[in-house]
Parts: structure tokens; C-alpha cells; sequence
């Protein structure tokens, strides 16, 4: 038995009593026809089950309406945010997300922007400026527009989304200090191949080496973002001579490890140990005690991110408004010095 006919363009147009250039426009540019008529043709998609021909739409814009986003991974919070108001902001303009990973790989994250690009990505959206040169000269070469998220300030000739990782983590060493605690060491994510994890520790060390204060080897740790490992930075940080009063993280995954093993050693926190995570994710407000740590307004980041790159789709001028404003949220995890 031969297939019902898919519905055409031209049937919508016959349905809602308009033309189908005014159903391209409802289809393509919602907002430029007024709402009676909108209201119409959008019955009459719904009513008929049409869908748009994407093959023939990017014949006649050269465009596909995709765009591709490629993160270090899933399985954190943080880029669950993201990917969800990515998509949320993308589909108000009819955009569709596509998404890869790359487990902090550079090679991984050439690879996967090419892949993206092949499959017909008109923009991409990356973390970090980590990116390989040769990447980022290809990218360049063939006009692909590309917004850095999570970091700032832009290099030049990058645009960027984000903020100073290394000032955020001034503000943290500078409230411990002012606690009191001078014996500061950083449970860090892998800096290598990760520039914000880099910038954090530097900012840890620019800010403690403003005080005369160093930060030795001992009182340093990289671990993978995930909680055994952070567990393990923690034990190695604490199993020595003269152990620190306050472990600075360089994110929340890494900081609820290191309450873990803290409760696990017997070590009173805040009372004898203070923690700081970075990223304010939802559980850090429910653990307990509660975890100070640095809030990233992700969501406003990453919808603001879907903004530009559809600006520089438009052709549009690109602004340099784009830093996002963090902040140190105090809660029970830390506490003077003893």
C-alpha cells in the first residue's frame, strides 16, 4: 500500500488562506508576520503535520539552522545547565542544538568541530580559549562563527562569553584570608589542556603571592573532576607535617569529595578545616554544612553565549559587553582559623 502524501507548503498556504511565502515566514521568521495570521498558519501546520524541508531551506540560505556546542562533558551539572539554556534560547529562534564532547581533549575537540561543521553546523559555541592553533586558524579561514564560553578576558581576535577565573579565585583566597588562614592549599581540576582550570590556580597563587605567602608543591593537588578523585586529592593534601587550615577547589564536584573524605578523617569543618567550591551548583546549598563556593550565574552565561553567535549569524557588530559577573557565596563550610 503506497504512502499518504507528506503535506507541502503549498497545502498549509491553501488551509490558512495565505501564500506560502507568508508560511515560509511564519516557518522561518515567526515574529515579521502579525499574529491573526500567524495564529492561522500555525493551526494549519499543527492541523496538517507539515515539516519544513530542512534540505531546502539550506539549499536557498546555505544555511541549516544548526548550531553545535561541544563540551569537556556531560556529567556535570554545570554543562547541564548549559546545554538546557542553550536549547531553550536557540529554539526562540528557530535554531536547532547539536551536541558533542571531548573529555578535555584538544585533538578530541578538533576533531569533534569538524565533525560538527560536516554535518552542517553553521556556528559553533566552545569552552574555554584552549582551543589548538591550527583549529582555531581553520575555523577562522573559513569564516565559522565561534563564541568562547567560561572564560575572559577574549584573546584577541576570539569572542568571548565569560569570566576572569583567576580574579574569581582572588576574591576566594582574599576572604580566607581575611579569616585568618594562612596555610591555603588548592585541590585543582588537570590544568593541562584546561585553561580555566589553569587560570583558577593561578589566581590562587597571584593572590597569595601578593601576601608573601607560597604555595608549595605539598599544598597542591590535580584531580579529575569526580568525587573519588577528589576524596584522593584531599588525603594527600592533609597527610602532611603541617596541614592546611583551608583547601580552595576548582569546582563543586571537587569540593563535595573533599567534604566526603573530610568527614571520613574525622576533620571538623569549618572548625578545623575550611573548604570553597567554584560554580554554586544546587547541591551545594543542600550538603551539609552547606559549601561556600563561588556562584556562576550559568544559565544568563550560556543563554547570553546563544545570543552572540546568533548576532554574528546576523552579520551584526560584535559588543564587548560580554563578561559575566561571579560571585563568593559564604556559607557553613568555612570559618576562622584556628
Amino acid at each position: 500500500m503506497p504512502s499518504p502524501a507528506l503535506p507541502t507548503i503549498g497545502d498549509v498556504a491553501r488551509r490558512a488562506g495565505g501564500s506560502t511565502a507568508t508560511v515560509s515566514r511564519v516557518v522561518n521568521q515567526p515574529g515579521s508576520v502579525r499574529g491573526a495570521l500567524r495564529g492561522k498558519v500555525e493551526a494549519a501546520i499543527a492541523h496538517l503535520g507539515y515539516v519544513p524541508h530542512a534540505g531546502a531551506r539550506t539549499l536557498k540560505s546555505r544555511r541549516t539552522g544548526t548550531i553545535g556546542a561541544i563540551f569537556p562533558t556531560v556529567d556535570n551539572a554545570i554543562f547541564a545547565k548549559a546545554i538546557d539554556a542553550l536549547q531553550r534560547r536557540l529554539a526562540e529562534s528557530n535554531h536547532q542544538l547539536l551536541i558533542a564532547t571531548n573529555d578535555y581533549s584538544p585533538d578530541t575537540e578538533a576533531s569533534q568541530a569538524l565533525n560538527l561543521l560536516t554535518r552542517g553546523a553553521d556556528a559553533l559555541l566552545l569552552c574555554g580559549t584552549g582551543q589548538r592553533p591550527a583549529l582555531l586558524a581553520r575555523l577562522a579561514a573559513r569564516a565559522v562563527p565561534v563564541v568562547h564560553v567560561m572564560s575572559w578576558p577574549p584573546p584577541p581576535g576570539l569572542a568571548c562569553v565569560g569570566f576572569d577565573n583567576a580574579r574569581a579565585m582572588t576574591q576566594v583566597v582574599r576572604y580566607l584570608l581575611d579569616l585568618g588562614h594562612r596555610r591555603i592549599a588548592m585541590l585543582a581540576g588537570v590544568t593541562r589542556d584546561n585553561d580555566r582550570a589553569a587560570s583558577r590556580l593561578a589566581g590562587v597563587r597571584e593572590a597569595l603571592a601578593a601576601k608573601r605567602i607560597a604555595l608549595p608543591a605539598a599544598r597542591v593537588a590535580e584531580r579529575r573532576y569526580a568525587l573519588a578523585a577528589a576524596r584522593d586529592g584531599l588525603r594527600c593534601l592533609m597527610q602532611v607535617t603541617s596541614p592546611p587550615t583551608a583547601v580552595v577547589c576548582g569546582n563543586d564536584v571537587l569540593a563535595f569529595g573533599a567534604l566526603l573524605e573530610a568527614q571520613r578523617m574525622g576533620i571538623d569543618v569549618p572548625r578545623e578545616l575550611s573548604i570553597v567550591g567554584f560554580d554554586d551548583l544546587e547541591l551545594a546549598s543542600h550538603v551539609a554544612p552547606g559549601l561556600t563556593t563561588v556562584h556562576v550565574p550559568a544559565e544568563a552565561m550560556w543563554r547570553r553565549a546563544a545570543e552572540r553567535v546568533l548576532s554574528m549569524l546576523q552579520g551584526e557588530e560584535a559588543t564587548q559587553d560580554d563578561e559575566i559577573e561571579v560571585s563568593l557565596v559564604v556559607r557553613g563550610s568555612t570559618g576562622r582559623a584556628r
